[in-house]
């Protein structure tokens, strides 16, 4: 690495923190998003897809989820990220159907077949203030692209029922803009996953051509809003963007464009998770996808960090499994 955190000072006091909903709410701002998400549904626009749906009348689009939000499940969670896991876990929320048809999900049972329970606003805010009573250190909302006018419905009766925890948003990246400026000064830690650059294998494996091109423009808001990420003493995450990529098995060229992507076009400060947790899941073993339906190999995540540090990126996240992944090669 070329520097450290320390060195170039990405560090907010945590008696300095604040969630940002909090300022949001007290001006009013919070209540007026939610109306103005919850109006958006009438026709909805909350994903790329732009099904136009009426999901106020219950109609779903390609999500297949219509007025209320479905929670497949929720609970501290200890296989995130050290900064936003810590000690007492990440308070997941795992919102079920998913707008993207990825064929290698590793959550397919719950994205892409009928699962989890329909909740109302009040419901959603019980489960986000139950997390804070177990001590989780944020609030983890997993898979939210096609959620958002319920979250931040639900944020609001949270708030006022005594909310105070970062809030994390856990996206596949495939974000549409109207969603994200709704989120604007609502979202303190933007978490997307970067997939794929190429609009033909985005094609192939995500079933979205345009999903390159909307996950270039949904980071670069979330960084306009956020900026790189903020750590605390402790090493909690408290402001900012962590960008994760899953490292595909022969698409090394795909990471390398992304990372360039990153290093050129959002920060160099990027922080960043480069995952080697890949393995053929879902439909992965139809003999329409051979070419990955094996592991990642410990010499193509190395080439993947290589590709990485090559960039200019130099803040990682630094898993000790996907070091012992590698082994005793250098990089």
């Amino acid at each position: 690495m070329t520097a450290s955190i320390e060195q170039k000072s990405f560090r907010i006091a945590r008696a300095d923190f604040e969630p940002a909903y909090l300022a949001a709410y007290r001006s009013g701002e919070l209540q007026r998003r939610a109306e103005q998400a919850r109006q958006q549904l009438a026709a909805c626009c909350a994903c790329p897809r732009r099904c136009g749906v009426n999901r106020l009348a219950d109609q779903t689009g390609a999500c297949k989820i219509g007025r209320y939000a479905h929670v497949a499940s929720y609970f501290p969670h200890f296989g995130e990220e050290d900064c936003l896991r810590g000690w007492h876990g990440s308070g997941t929320i795992f919102f079920a159907w998913c707008n993207l048809r990825c064929v290698f999900c590793q959550n397919f049972d719950i994205s892409q077949t009928p699962s989890g329970v329909e909740v109302t606003p009040e419901e959603l805010a019980a489960i986000m203030l139950a997390l804070q009573s177990a001590g989780c250190h944020n609030i983890n909302l997993v898979t939210p692209e096609h959620v958002v006018p319920q979250i931040i419905e639900a944020l609001v009766i949270a708030v006022e029922d005594g909310l105070r925890l970062p809030l994390v948003y856990n996206t596949s990246a495939y974000d549409s803009l109207e969603s994200l400026r709704l989120l604007d000064g609502l979202v303190d830690i933007y978490m997307p996953d970067f997939k794929l650059w190429d609009a033909a294998l985005s094609r192939r494996y995500l079933k979205a051509e345009d999903y390159p091109a909307a996950a270039r423009a949904a980071i670069q808001e979330m960084h306009r809003q956020v900026g790189p990420l903020k750590l605390d003493e402790d090493g909690l995450a408290r402001r900012g963007v962590l960008v994760r990529h899953l490292v595909m098995p022969g698409l090394i060229e795909e990471t390398r464009a992304i990372m360039q992507f990153l290093s050129r076009e959002v920060s160099p400060d990027t922080y960043i998770n480069v995952m080697a947790q890949y393995y053929p899941a879902g439909r992965v073993s139809e003999s329409r996808y051979p070419e990955i339906n094996r592991r990642l190999t410990p010499a193509e995540y190395r080439e993947a960090l290589r590709a990485a540090q090559a960039a200019g990126l130099w803040r990682f996240d630094q898993r000790r499994w996907q070091l012992d992944y590698i082994g005793s090669h250098a990089l």
